[in-house]
């Protein structure tokens, strides 16, 4: 998990930060990217990809991360502007948006299968980078134990949509919630089961 930083580390670079995004799947909450510069000198064991850890384990990892690493930052980029701009720029942006955060400047970015354009910074693109980086895998942990907590905190304010349970993706329940109660305003309206019901509400107006 960390060739890529310890190659990286080799050639001179000393501050090589991970990114990578959690959340361009489901149909409500924000897109939240993680940032985070490793301490080369303190390995966390157990980092990986964050859909192949339990929440327990992530949380546990997440804290560990926070501790022990140089750097970290979260961006958050909200549903309004992912149905504005479409989830994948708002993907990238939400990791620029983690990256400007960090109270270090990274001399090296490695993303998960993202490329930063605009980036005066030098980044290298990883395609499953979640799985074989470990600044990537950091990144991905801190991404998703962020956005899951805000989904929480969502399921307080709309509590009829189970959010605390299925963190907005489009689970059974979740669906059949939407079409009981209509989207709230947390839901991203460009999402087809979103736009397929603001469509026949519509409909129903006229």
């Amino acid at each position: 998990m960390y060739e890529y930083e310890n190659d990286l580390y080799r050639k001179g670079f000393v501050s090589v930060c991970g990114v990578d995004e959690a959340g361009r799947g489901p149909l409500a909450g924000p897109v939240v990217a993680g940032a985070v510069i490793l301490n080369p000198n303190h390995i966390i064991e157990g980092l990986n990809d964050s859909k192949k850890l339990t929440p327990k384990k992530r949380e546990i990892l997440a804290e560990a991360i926070k501790k022990y690493a140089l750097a970290y930052g979260v961006g958050y980029v909200f549903e309004t502007e992912i149905d504005q701009i479409n989830i994948y720029e708002a993907s990238r942006k939400a990791m620029v948006k983690a990256i400007e955060t960090l109270k270090i400047d990274p001399d090296f970015i490695l993303t998960d299968a993202m490329p930063l354009f605009t980036s005066p910074i030098p980044y290298l693109a990883l395609i499953k980078g979640d799985q074989i980086s470990a600044s990537i895998a950091a990144a991905s942990i801190l991404a998703k134990v962020s956005r899951d907590e805000y989904m929480v905190a969502m399921d307080n304010k709309y509590p009829n949509y189970g959010f605390a349970i299925h963190k907005g993706y489009p689970t059974k329940n979740h669906l059949l919630a939407l079409k009981q109660y209509g989207p709230c305003p947390i839901h991203r309206k460009t999402y087809r089961p979103v736009r397929v019901l603001l469509e026949q509400q519509q409909q129903l107006v006229l």
